[in-house]
């Protein structure tokens, strides 16, 4: 059975402080409608902008994911978001009152608290996965990072991550067979920074709120006891120091390897910007910011390129038609050059495909236009109609003694300019069953794999007269 959707039952919200700006924020976590996807609206800016929480609206990676659209910005959204994918939400949008997603403990664990006190609704549509079918990787050789995704039925994750001036984090892995972990095993894991980071990340203004409570700090250097005074005077401390395992004193870890599970946290959050959810494994090594949100641009090309591609029917000029431009002429009247049909390759009771090909030699490219020749659009709808007057007229005992006559022409759209040199491949569909000599089809014109023309037709069967 195919997965549904599902959204947060009813609003809840959350306060604290940005980590990077210091301002106090509130934000609410509102149910949204099925293939709405996730979204965060400014209330604070007039207008309420929204900004798609999309790979396509990612402009900053620095120490945080930010997005801006429309030009509205709001960053690290990374923890949110993780939260909202690992609890199986689909559909969510976000008011926050301020520029940041508020730091809390440095983790995905109090988003996860408030989707629980919110609840879980399954929607009516289905979950629509970004399928991994084959090796997809994106490498960084300055940084050493990349991140690679393989097909595998199912959603996993894995990180590895390694600096050579910690002794904690030489080479730490992280690992989730299923989103079904993610709230015991990666939504408690808190951001990390080394100690090395933290006072110029306190001149640039880079970390105005944040505190010994948020953030698990690396020793990577050798720190005299005045550094460590003058930390702990920065954010209001008594005393700090430095643990065995290489950590300031501030809090206790959750796991050996929470570091490297905070890192599969962030990828997950910032995946998340792909717009679906991924199935398949993505092995994370040495991951940031940078290359996830690079990751999940790719991730959103193939996407589209995927909805882009048509169910062209497939054609190939060797085999042999159903009905060739002979057989073509006992269902139709019209002759060159007006018969618009060179051969049938596939005829159903509610479906037919038919082949144009267009060559420099035709009549109309005289006058349309002599210097970039140009197929008219009215001459393609003219070769839908007579395919599916071929189809129409299928269906009687006698094609011969009838003809088909449009009544309604309705929703024609034109997607490409068809030149000489193509071969158009048309396919025409019933809609409905015939009544009273009525038939309502479907038309799509194809380029190759685009669509150059579609619309839809309504015609009459009508008798010759004798």
């Amino acid at each position: 059975m195919a997965d549904k959707q599902r959204t947060i039952r009813e609003a809840v919200s959350l306060k604290g402080t940005g980590l990077h700006t210091g301002a106090e924020v509130t934000l609410t976590l509102n149910p949204a409608p099925a293939n709405s996807g996730f979204c965060f609206k400014r209330t604070d800016l007039e207008g309420e902008p929204v900004i798609r929480a999309l790979a396509d609206n990612v402009v900053f990676t620095e120490r945080g994911t930010v997005l801006e659209e429309k030009e509205a910005r709001v960053s690290t959204i990374e923890h949110c978001l993780a939260a909202l994918r690992g609890m199986g939400i689909d559909n969510c949008c976000i008011d926050i009152d301020g520029p940041e997603a508020p730091i809390l403990d440095g983790s995905a664990f109090h988003f996860v608290e408030a989707i629980k006190k919110a609840g879980i609704e399954e929607q009516d549509e289905e979950r629509r996965y970004f399928v991994v079918k084959e090796k997809m990787i994106i490498e960084d050789p300055q940084t050493g990072s990349s991140i690679v995704a393989i097909p595998e039925d199912g959603q996993t994750y894995q990180a590895m991550i390694s600096f050579d001036n910690s002794m904690l984090l030489s080479n730490q892995f992280a690992n989730m067979e299923s989103m079904d972990e993610f709230e015991k095993e990666i939504c408690k894991s808190r951001t990390f920074v080394f100690l090395h980071e933290l006072e110029p990340l306190l001149k640039n203004n880079l970390i105005k709120g944040g505190d010994l409570d948020n953030a698990i700090i690396i020793i990577d250097k050798e720190v005299k006891q005045e550094e460590l005074d003058r930390l702990a005077k920065l954010f209001n401390r008594p005393s700090i120091e430095v643990k065995p395992i290489g950590i300031l004193n501030n809090l206790d870890l959750h796991f050996p390897n929470e570091p490297a599970r905070h890192k599969l946290l962030d990828v997950i959050g910032d995946l998340t910007l792909t717009g679906q959810p991924i199935k398949g494994r993505i092995i994370a090594k040495k991951p940031g910011h940078k290359i996830n949100a690079e990751f999940a641009k790719a991730v959103r090309k193939e996407i589209k390129r995927r909805q882009m591609k048509t169910d062209a029917p497939p054609y190939d000029p060797e085999a042999t038609p159903v009905y060739d431009i002979n057989a073509i002429k006992n269902y139709l009247p019209h002759r060159p050059p007006f018969l618009l049909v060179d051969k049938i390759i596939d005829l159903k009771e509610k479906t037919i495909v038919g082949v144009k090909n267009v060559t420099m030699n035709e009549p109309f490219f005289v006058g349309h236009f002599p210097e970039e020749p140009v197929m008219p659009g009215v001459l393609q709808v003219e070769a839908m109609a007579q395919i599916g007057g071929i189809l129409v007229l299928s269906q009687v005992d006698d094609p011969k003694l009838y003809s088909t006559y449009f009544l309604k022409i309705d929703n024609i759209k034109f997607r490409k300019k068809v030149v000489p040199g193509d071969t158009i491949v048309f396919k025409l569909e019933m809609v409905t069953d015939i009544r009273r000599g009525v038939a309502n089809m479907k038309g799509t014109a194809f380029v190759g794999n685009a669509i150059v023309a579609e619309g839809e037709f309504m015609a009459q069967i009508a008798k010759n007269k004798q």
